[in-house]
């Protein structure tokens, strides 16, 4: 009983760490909109590598009108 506990446990942890980046971006002022959509799909399928390009990409708009 207590190695399944354990791994319940173990369990919500990956939910937790599978869902922040999700959650960081949706509650973002950063992007708005479709891009915002984008992200957090493309943070869905690739989770944690997308996170970290969002924080030192976006917004991807605001850079290109700069150019």
């Amino acid at each position: 009983m207590g190695w399944l506990l354990g791994g319940g446990v173990v369990m919500l942890l990956a939910l937790v760490a599978w869902l922040l980046p999700i959650i960081l971006i949706a509650r973002s002022d950063r992007t708005e909109g479709g891009e915002k959509l984008l992200w957090v799909l493309v943070t869905l399928f690739v989770s944690w590598f997308a996170w970290i390009l969002y924080l030192l990409v976006a917004p991807i708009g605001e850079k290109l009108k700069k150019i």
